[in-house]
């Protein structure tokens, strides 16, 4: 890899909703962690800070907007509802892309340690494409959430599904390589699936998670659970290809106890069978249940991803008031439908 020499210009991107609480604290956090690195020369004096409002209901917009007008250096884009954490970041991407050459995703609960993002940026400079950033143990985390986070890392790498152990939505992306990442059409996004595959140059960095600074955790249980299942079937077909397998085996034992039920019957030693066969109407009703549902959640996919509708719209974006910086507005007259 080749040592890069040129300042990139930076652009932080922080998807929000319902963040209200805790917005001020994170963009003053990062407001001292951008500047810190201008001055050391890591990146330009008109590196950015975008945080992209997911249709929220409470004062997370007007928030950005008086931020904005009294800072440079703090884009807000507007999305015209709620379209999701991972559309979301693939719109911060979009836009930011148009004007960084390196773009930084974080939550903005600040559970994502933004002190190591002077480390990442210093990846960057040795000419990684793309940074991860790892956590470094789950020590923070409850007794349940850590042990089936480590489960679903292994159904996952069963299943053939390449994710970066432990590595969230927090990662540093050239433009080059957001630029790949653009290119991919899918609907169903999961992020942490959809990046590895790109193949460009990757580093880890590691960090301890903490705690939220302020508000709830917009990710309860049953969301988390929703979006693994969504991104394990957005990147695998082993399900389908595991109830074919189990439908087999059933089968199979079914036919042994054809054979069996046929001996018994020419040796006059017939039995009622009535909880074998209780047991056997529940289990192949069971099968064919969790059949239909993993089906039925392929065939959904396919039915979002035909219709083609786009992944996120964008209502509004504000910033980039300083003179200087006159000509990236131009960019953003035309709004992105990505």
């Amino acid at each position: 890899m080749i040592i890069r020499q040129k300042v990139p210009r930076l652009g932080l991107i922080l998807p929000a909703y319902n963040e209200q609480e805790v917005l001020k604290i994170t963009l003053t956090k990062l407001r001292i962690i951008r500047s810190e690195l201008v001055k050391s020369g890591a990146i330009t004096a008109d590196s950015f800070i975008m945080i992209v409002d997911d249709g929220s209901k409470d004062r997370t917009w007007a928030l950005v907007n008086e931020y904005e007008a009294t800072n440079p250096a703090i884009i807000g884009v507007k999305l015209s509802r709620n379209f999701g954490h991972q559309p979301a970041l693939l719109a911060g991407m979009s836009e930011a892309s148009k004007l960084a050459d390196i773009v930084i995703t974080l939550d903005a609960d600040l559970q994502d340690n933004p002190e190591i993002i002077g480390q990442m940026v210093a990846k960057y400079h040795e000419g990684y494409e793309i940074v991860y950033a790892v956590r470094s143990s789950r020590q923070t985390d409850t007794w349940f959430k850590r042990n089936t986070a480590l489960a679903f890392y292994k159904v996952a790498a069963w299943l053939g599904v390449d994710l970066i152990p432990n590595h969230a939505d927090f990662r540093l992306m050239s433009k080059t390589s957001v630029a790949a990442l653009m290119k991919l059409p899918e609907r169903n996004l999961f992020l942490r699936a959809m990046v590895p595959l790109l193949g460009y140059p990757s580093t880890e960095v590691t960090y301890e998670r903490g705690k939220r600074q302020a508000g709830q955790s917009k990710y309860p249980l049953k969301k988390m659970l929703t979006f693994a299942i969504d991104g394990i079937t957005s990147f695998s077909v082993k399900p389908i290809r595991f109830l074919f397998d189990l439908g087999v085996l059933v089968v199979g034992v079914a036919g042994i106890e054809i054979i069996y039920t046929i001996f018994e019957k020419l040796f006059g030693n017939p039995q009622s069978g009535w909880s074998s066969l209780m047991i056997s109407i529940w289990l192949l009703g069971g099968v064919n249940l969790i059949a239909i549902g993993v089906v039925g959640i392929y065939i959904g996919k396919i039915f979002t991803e035909v219709k083609q509708r786009p992944r996120f719209q964008i209502e509004n974006v504000t910033g980039l008031k300083d003179p200087q910086n006159q000509a990236d507005i131009s960019i953003y007259k035309s709004v992105s439908v990505n």
